[in-house]
């Protein structure tokens, strides 16, 4: 095989593992695709709640055309039992000759090992091809095992001149059909849909994915320090047939608790401050649960929070061909700024029409 060949087959293996996105948390979506002879024998990513893995999905349709195969994989296979017993011993039974690999798992139960195991056996490890693309593909689960907290996408849908709603608070619809159905596809990606509670109450949203006909949907999160949310809203309704998670400060209601616990929703409490709930604690707590990847859909005060707190990665902006005047709602709430030289910067890393609208995404440094 050559180098062209690597990155030809690895460059496979993304796209397959990109199809586990916001399916598989807390594990990571992988890819692997194993070749013979220059033709596919197998292939397989992550599924749906993070089992099996890739390799097993790849490996069983390979069946005996494995053995004496070179299997390219997305992420380092895992080197820990767990559920299933170690990817890179499967790999190693099944025969494999060489393993190509794009990324190092930074799991302390991996960080090599799976590598190293597979050397071991005799194997020969390619590591490190298409490393960026795949860690930018990973960026959720990385940031959750090496910094205890899901990636964060913030998502704005504005108006010109930065506002999502009238003075009056009419936001539908700002942007077309065609930005809209691209926000279901992108929270399709996500483990989980994030609002404050004032979007909460003044929008009622089902915050699910619709019309792209999948069953799967995201986990519903509400930031809600005193839990003053109506429970007959869509949200309370809906808690029992698709996950609502609540996160509240210490200061809300038993009765309010107790409310929601008996319409299905889970109860994640979180540090409060004078402003609030802090957004570090709150993306901590959602690390802890397992997430991987979070998109945040606003309001104006949570999404000033999030920015200040330097906790948002991605920010994907909508923007619409009108202006709503300085009388209409902002994107985002005061951030208390008085130099340039505190403003949270990002880079465009891409810009794209959408519709009658655009879509340009920025990524923190």
């Amino acid at each position: 095989m050559t180098a062209e060949d690597d990155r030809r087959f690895i460059a496979h293996a993304l796209g397959l593992a990109r199809r586990g996105l916001g399916r598989v948390w807390p594990n990571p979506a992988v890819g692997c695709v194993l070749v013979k002879q220059g033709r596919i024998v197998g292939r397989g990513f992550t599924r749906p709640g993070g089992r099996p893995h890739a390799e097993t999905v790849a490996l069983a349709a390979a069946g005996d055309a494995a053995r004496g195969a070179t299997a390219y994989v997305t992420l380092e296979p895992c080197a820990h039992h767990g559920k299933t017993p170690p990817c890179a011993e499967a790999l190693v039974g099944a025969g494999v000759a060489r393993v190509v690999s794009a990324l190092q798992d930074p799991d302390p139960r991996v960080a090599g090992r799976g590598h190293a195991i597979l050397r071991a056996a005799g194997i020969d490890v390619t590591e490190g091809v298409l490393e960026d693309e795949a860690r930018a593909m990973q960026r959720g689960f990385l940031s959750r095992v090496t910094q205890g907290r899901p990636m964060l996408t913030l998502k704005l849908a504005t108006s010109l001149d930065g506002r999502i709603a009238t003075a009056s608070g009419e936001s539908r619809w700002i942007t077309g059909p065609e930005a809209r159905a691209r926000v279901h596809a992108m929270r399709a990606a996500h483990d989980a849909v994030l609002v404050g509670a004032g979007t909460a109450r003044a929008d009622d949203p089902s915050l699910t994915v619709r019309g792209l006909g999948m069953a799967h949907q995201p986990v519903r999160i509400v930031a809600a320090r005193r839990l003053d949310l109506p429970v007959g809203g869509a949200l309370g309704r809906t808690a029992r047939e698709v996950p609502v998670w609540l996160l509240h400060g210490a200061s809300a209601p038993d009765r309010a608790r107790s409310d929601w616990v008996t319409a299905g929703a889970r109860l994640i409490e979180v540090t409060e401050t004078g402003a609030g709930l802090d957004p570090v604690s709150m993306l901590a707590a959602l690390g802890a649960a397992g997430l991987t990847r979070v998109f945040c859909e606003g309001g104006g005060q949570l999404a000033a929070a999030l920015l200040m707190a330097g906790i948002v990665d991605e920010i994907a902006l909508f923007s619409a061909g009108l202006a709503l005047g300085a009388d209409g709602r902002a994107a985002v709430g005061p951030l208390g700024l008085d130099a340039l030289a505190d403003v949270p910067r990002y880079r465009l890393t891409e810009c794209r029409t959408i519709g009658p609208d655009t879509l340009s995404l920025w990524t923190r440094d």
